[in-house]
């Protein structure tokens, strides 16, 4: 172990595995990781939809191991997981309406492989921390805000109901087989590298690709639905956290934001950068099925436990995030041309 490590840099020196490494959050862990000098190595099946690129890693293309493969795949996995420290389960199908459309593939991504990484893990490296990436929608729609812990789970799509299945599977490794899992519940995620592509991945992203090309906006419903967010550099700090604290054992966490926003504010936020128009329009039939209405979290139990609090509030989480994309406008021209 190096003198940085034992001088508080846990992840110096350490082995690092990240699926879904080309991908938005997972880009994002890695060039924090790499800073940090661990030895990372990405997993990421390239999936088209999905949103992976190369282009996320930039500037790393040559620090790090990047293996073409899917996790479902558990002969692959198997052998990737060995003398790895940390693993951090980012590879994800996050489309709440694919999950509807498509679930039996939603199933094997979000559950059946978590399952299979447990399995590696417990089979060929037990000492492994894995951090796993679950989600807000577990909940369904609050029964009060903020959302705590403690609130009942019903989710309301299939995305929500794999999500919630893998969990359980990470925590019960841990309580039966004495594995360190811990998993995050995240809202919604954006800043740089995210993927502006996608019509499915949550209204952010494509809010931002219509801003950046100037198009209008449609807020479905009253656009009076309130949501928290956080920036991705502050999920890249609580997911480190996470890795690391001997303390969150086998517990799943929120994480949220304090300030909360309606979709008319965001967007109004949004146009103090960009100039674009917006209207509401009706929610499709599809989509109201499964919105969740209201909907921010209460974080204060990772806070305590981790230090953790988020540097970043929307206005200046937005101009980042803006600011990345307007000065990449031929790595993303697909988006903003």
């Amino acid at each position: 172990m190096s003198d940085q490590n034992r001088n508080g840099n846990y992840y110096a020196d350490r082995r690092v595995l990240i699926t879904g490494g080309l991908g938005f959050i997972g880009s994002n862990l890695a060039h924090a990781l790499v800073d940090a000098g661990s030895t990372v190595t990405l997993v990421d099946s390239m999936i088209p939809r999905y949103g992976a690129s190369l282009k996320n890693i930039d500037g790393l293309k040559d620090r790090v191991s990047i293996n073409y493969s899917d996790i479902r795949d558990q002969y692959s996995l198997s052998h990737l997981v060995r003398e790895q420290d940390v693993i951090f389960s980012l590879a994800g199908q996050v489309s709440h309406l694919e999950s509807m459309s498509d679930p039996m593939t939603d199933l094997d991504i979000n559950c059946r492989s978590q399952l299979s990484l447990l399995e590696c893990c417990r089979s060929v490296n037990p000492s492994a921390r894995i951090v796993f990436a679950s989600t807000r929608q577990i909940y369904g729609r609050p029964q009060f805000l903020p959302v705590t812990e403690e609130h009942p789970l019903d989710p309301a799509d299939v995305n929500g109901i794999n999500k919630l299945a893998a969990e359980m599977y990470y925590t019960l490794y841990s309580k039966v087989y004495g594995m360190h899992t811990v998993s995050l519940r995240l809202t919604n995620t954006y800043g740089p590298r995210m993927d502006i592509n996608s019509q499915h991945k949550g209204f952010v992203g494509v809010f931002l690709r219509q801003a950046l090309r100037g198009e209008p906006i449609e807020l479905f419903g009253t656009g009076e639905q309130r949501r928290d967010f956080n920036h991705v550099a502050d999920v890249v700090t609580a997911l480190l956290l996470a890795g690391q604290h001997d303390e969150l054992r086998g517990s799943s966490f929120n994480l949220g934001h304090d300030e909360h926003y309606s979709l008319i504010q965001f967007v109004e936020i949004l146009r103090q950068l960009l100039p674009f128009e917006f209207q509401t329009v009706p929610f499709p039939d599809e989509r109201q099925a499964i919105d969740i209405g209201h909907y921010y979290g209460d974080s204060s139990r990772f806070r305590e436990m981790t230090g953790w609090a988020p540097a970043y509030d929307l206005p200046r989480g937005l101009s980042d995030t803006v600011q990345f994309f307007q000065q990449r406008p031929h790595t993303y021209s697909e988006s903003l041309v």
